[in-house]
């Protein structure tokens, strides 16, 4: 995973702007509080309380819910699980949050569910992918129901994917096979299972499928023995491991292309990390600043840069997301009760930055997991082209065409 010092110029715009209160409409009564557990010290988990706290700043400004005001309250969980762990308790027991947003990270929000359940506190995901959160659900719906997947789950992006995969690779390039290099991680597990049973039908065979430490350094012997099994592209499932597998790619000049999950891609300063390795760079994403993915997409993300400096990650879109579902629950509800709240949060039928979002059933294998598909989540792959993440399918909103740095062979 990245990592950023909380004193560079970004990181200390965002960490300032969330200290401060935004004056809103008079309201009256104590305020609904919202936990965020996050990564602050990284630019995907500091987006998660900035793009909540503007959707925060937005409700308060228009009289809040119940004729209260929503008040953030952040969390720095600094990637560990157990440190997760103990800011959901002292949100819940101490500072009697109503909901919590937490975390991005898999392994994070696996621990947090039992306590979710345990607290009967309701608890959202705006990055976590593993289909493992949304198993626990379905298994044992009476326990765990207070926990949403507000993310698209591991299977969900394999499949999408595996549709853009077909339509620029397959149909458009004639490519024909495919290597799976994926980190070892919760979200991974699901992921890889999806493309080894979704590349094939999309005419992509699976020649080679490494799964390597999130802690690796040296890609060299990684990428050589793909090399030598000359597939068309590697297919990939990257977050934890941060910027060495691009940079890599590049300075060995690996003349396969890559095409997949590259979660670190997201960040909006993915171009400089990576002193530019990132040009062809492609990865599938809910979201980006220059695409009105819905009418909310490009209002959200110009406020979220004229308030910290950047466009906003990944996750805060869904952070921005979240705290109006939490919201529009708790006003159907007229409660902060949890079980009125999980019965309105079922409920949810809203246009969001991503799409429009609604929550599988009690029934459906992915109980509480975000619906994709037309009509819902559909998600989106940008390229790194010049710098600029450039939208490149679906063909509905894509802003440019698939291309690769020279290096690149396009048939092996």
């Amino acid at each position: 995973m990245l990592r950023f010092d909380a004193c560079s110029p970004p990181l200390a715009v965002l960490a300032t702007a969330l200290c401060l209160a935004t004056p809103a409409h008079a309201q009256s009564g104590d305020p609904i509080k919202i936990g965020v557990i996050a990564e602050v010290q990284a630019i995907a988990g500091a987006a998660t309380p900035g793009g909540a706290q503007i959707a925060a700043d937005e409700i308060n400004a228009k009289g809040g819910v119940l004729g209260r005001r929503i008040e953030i309250v952040t969390y720095d969980d600094h990637s560990s699980s157990a440190d997760a762990v103990r800011a959901f308790q002292r949100a819940a027991n101490e500072d009697k949050v109503s909901a919590v947003i937490a975390s991005y990270i898999s392994e994070v929000v696996l621990a947090l569910e039992p306590w979710a359940a345990r607290l009967k506190l309701p608890l959202i995901t705006p990055g976590a992918a593993s289909n493992e959160i949304t198993k626990a659900i379905h298994n044992d719906y009476e326990k765990n129901k207070y926990t949403f997947h507000g993310y698209l789950t591991s299977a969900a992006q394999a499949q999408l994917v595996c549709d853009a995969a077909k339509d620029l690779l397959a149909d458009q390039l004639k490519f024909k096979s495919a290597a799976i290099m994926s980190e070892d991680a919760a979200w991974t597990k699901p992921l890889d299972i999806g493309y080894e049973a979704c590349l094939p039908k999309a005419g992509l065979n699976v020649l080679e499928h490494i799964r390597f430490s999130p802690d690796t350094t040296d890609f060299t012997p990684i990428f050589n023995n793909i090399e030598a099994k000359k597939p068309d592209v590697i297919v990939t499932g990257i977050s934890h491991v941060g910027v060495q597998p691009t940079v890599q790619w590049k300075n060995q000049q690996v003349p396969v292309p890559m095409f997949g999950i590259s979660a670190q891609a997201f960040s909006p300063t993915f171009w400089s990390d990576t002193n530019g390795a990132a040009e062809g760079i492609p990865s599938l994403a809910v979201a980006t600043s220059e695409v009105a993915v819905t009418p909310k997409t490009k209002p959200f993300a110009s406020a979220f840069k004229a308030k910290f400096g950047m466009p906003p990650a990944y996750t805060g879109y869904t952070g921005y997301d979240d705290v109006y579902i939490i919201a529009e629950a708790i006003q159907r509800a007229g409660s902060t009760n949890p079980d009125k709240m999980v019965a309105e949060m079922e409920k949810t039928n809203y246009e969001g930055t991503i799409g429009r979002i609604a929550f599988y059933g009690k029934d459906d294998e992915f109980t509480h997991g975000l619906k994709s598909g037309p009509g819902f989540i559909t998600g989106l792959v940008f390229q790194w082209q010049n710098g600029k993440q450039v939208t490149v399918w679906p063909q509905a909103i894509a802003e440019g065409k698939l291309k690769f740095p020279d290096f690149v062979k396009l048939s092996q």
